[in-house]
């Protein structure tokens, strides 16, 4: 497991050295810790090291961890299926990875049951991977308008993107910046529910890049709790 303290450390030094090179403010970016795969006790510790928010993939891990896991915001960052929104809609503070209206309409419609409004970033896919999941973008403007108009008890808060699998984090940067003046234009709709403040992309590879390009959340998983076995 290493010492996660000390990886938070480390991550929470690169992501301020990387913010003031682009005139940015460390506290403009907020760590996610990814932890698919780690139990309460690696979840906990990163807790008790000052991590405010942490993701996952999968909603049965939500589920098997909630419970044993100190106070946290829980962020669901996986593809979400929407016979499962009924399951986290009253655990999770936010869900990365809307990429479709009908997974927003079913979103929608738990939180209206539930009582409360749902803050979702819009899942684009920048550089259109048929593997990937996420609106391309020139559909992302239409799903959000559209959830806008039917969704009443959702708040759209931004993007999150995923840049293509590459050794080399400098091959992410054209993809963050893409995403980066996606995240502005889109933005500037004036709306009620529309409060874009997260951009969620980077991760352990390239967490560094995305930062520079305007990251206002990363989902840093291996740099803190170490190689997944």
């Amino acid at each position: 497991m290493g010492d996660i303290g000390e990886n938070i450390k480390s991550v929470r030094g690169e992501i301020a050295r990387r913010a003031a090179a682009a005139g940015r403010e460390a506290g403009d970016v907020v760590l996610v810790a990814v932890t698919k795969t780690y139990g309460p006790e690696a979840i906990n510790e990163a807790v008790r090291n000052g991590v405010t928010d942490i993701g996952e993939n999968k909603v049965q891990e939500i589920l098997d961890k909630h419970g044993a896991v100190l106070p946290v915001n829980w962020h669901m960052i996986g593809h979400l299926q929407r016979n499962k929104v009924k399951y986290v809609i009253d655990k999770v503070k936010m869900i990365h990875s809307v990429d479709s209206f009908r997974l927003a309409e079913e979103i929608d419609r738990r939180a209206g049951q539930a009582g409360i409004t749902m803050d979702i970033l819009v899942q684009v896919n920048v550089a259109e991977e048929e593997s990937k999941f996420g609106a391309s973008a020139a559909e992302a403007a239409g799903l959000i308008g559209e959830i806008l108009e039917k969704c009443g008890n959702i708040r759209v808060r931004g993007l999150m993107c995923m840049a293509p699998f590459a050794y080399d984090p400098e091959e992410a940067r054209p993809y963050f910046r893409q995403a980066k003046a996606m995240f502005d234009e889109l933005g500037k709709s004036s709306h009620e529910r529309l409060d874009f403040r997260y951009l969620s992309m980077g991760m352990s590879g390239d967490f560094g890049v995305a930062v520079e390009e305007g990251a206002s959340m990363v989902r840093v998983g291996t740099a803190i709790f170490g190689a997944r076995g």
